[in-house]
């Protein structure tokens, strides 16, 4: 028999707290064995953290959806922006299907591949810049790369984009048990003008970019009518790309380096062998992967492990720890280089709302985890530098200094 359960008094997992920051996988490692499915009252979220439930639930759109949120401050914020953007992460069937195949083959491997050159050169033109003794990984390389590639794709001049990548970062920052500030309420209307008005000048003089294509491709509408798309529906796109597209490879990297700080003997074999880069960035990307969770919204009942979830309940689908469950990753909290994977790294999501970048990030992984071996053979981290950064659903370093041996 079922049960509704309202408090868990044992645990508490806030995901907005100082610990949480810090170092959210003890909590994880508890709420698995403990409550797989929890329910925090203060914020009335439910939270699923084992990989065995998380990935058919992020499967089951029809059971969770994705349409009201997929953050815990879209849901609480009693005042949201003014300004919002048709994204599709936030959209279910049929229109995340219409939407998603406008995009998708800008994103195949075989796309991707051909973007190899620009990315080389991006990456080591940005780590061209930095003190070859000393320089903070996170702030003066990894945080800068991954931007300028996605809004090159996009057709953004080089002196905004950066300055876009601040706009993208405002929104997502966090005090401990806050919401958005008024800054990043202003950065969101920042990038909703700034793209706005890109769009209208590639309206007016296409070029070869991604955001040209996007004015030109038509999409068949709900009841049939086919139609191009909207200013804000390329809005959606442009903004949701660009977000995405600098986030997880620029805490990646960051995270690459505390993480080979404290497996150096992996690093050498890494510099030995580049062969296995690429399953190093798989198992980088499950073993300390930014995504800590995406948010869903019950659609009904759901009965898991003894207990329900009500109908119209905001359900935390925690990634991060389900790729940290031992019931489906053997010696879990080690990291390994080596590691086979037979199941799915959910590092990039699950299911439709699978990341549309993936590959375009494996790739930026692979080139800047290559020249990394190549510029820092052997380095050390400043471990009195470290800052963790306090951002919604997302965790990583703010500050990551280096020291290169010579």
């Amino acid at each position: 028999m079922t049960h509704t359960i309202t408090s868990d008094d044992a645990i508490e997992f806030d995901p907005y707290s100082e610990t949480f920051f810090a170092d959210p996988y003890p909590i994880y490692r508890r709420l698995r064995d403990e409550q797989p499915v929890y329910h925090n009252p203060t914020y009335g979220f439910w939270a699923l953290s084992r990989y065995h439930d998380v990935t058919p639930g992020m499967k089951d759109f029809q059971t969770y959806s994705s349409a009201r949120g997929v953050t815990l401050d879209m849901v609480l914020d009693p005042n949201p922006p003014r300004t919002t953007m048709p994204m599709i992460i936030m959209m279910d069937p049929p229109a995340h299907t219409r939407m998603r195949k406008l995009v998708s083959k800008v994103f195949t491997p075989r796309a991707i591949s051909e973007l190899e050159t620009m990315v080389h050169d991006i990456v080591h033109d940005f780590l061209g810049r930095v003190d070859p003794n000393e320089f903070d990984l996170f702030a003066d390389f990894s945080t800068l790369f991954p931007i300028e590639v996605i809004t090159t794709m996009l057709g953004v001049a080089p002196e905004y984009r950066q300055q876009l990548r601040q706009w993208h970062a405002a929104p997502m920052e966090r005090s401990e048990g806050g919401g958005p500030t008024p800054e990043a309420r202003q950065a969101v209307e920042a990038t909703v003008r700034f793209y706005h008005q890109l769009i209208a000048e590639r309206r007016a003089r296409p070029g070869e970019d991604m955001i040209s294509r996007l004015i030109q491709v038509e999409v068949e509408r709900e009841d049939g009518a086919v139609t191009a798309l909207t200013d804000h529906e390329i809005l959606g796109f442009a903004s949701l790309l660009a977000g995405a597209g600098a986030e997880t490879v620029a805490k990646l990297m960051a995270s690459a380096a505390v993480v080979f700080a404290d497996h150096p003997d992996q690093w050498r074999a890494l510099r030995e062998d580049r062969a296995k880069v690429p399953n190093a960035f798989e198992e980088l990307l499950r073993y300390e992967g930014p995504v800590q969770y995406d948010l869903r919204y019950t659609m009904r009942e759901v009965h898991l492990h003894d207990r329900t979830i009500p109908a119209g309940s905001a359900v935390l689908m925690l990634l991060a720890s389900a790729n940290r469950d031992e019931r489906a990753f053997r010696d879990a909290d080690r990291f390994d280089i080596t590691r086979p994977f037979g199941g799915h790294n959910l590092g990039f999501g699950y299911g439709i709302h699978s990341c549309l970048g993936a590959a375009l990030a494996r790739l930026e992984g692979r080139v800047a985890l290559n020249a990394l071996l190549d510029f820092m053979p052997e380095f050390e981290v400043d471990r009195a530098g470290l800052t963790r950064s306090r951002e919604t659903s997302v965790a990583g370093w703010a500050s990551v200094p280096v020291r290169v041996r010579r």
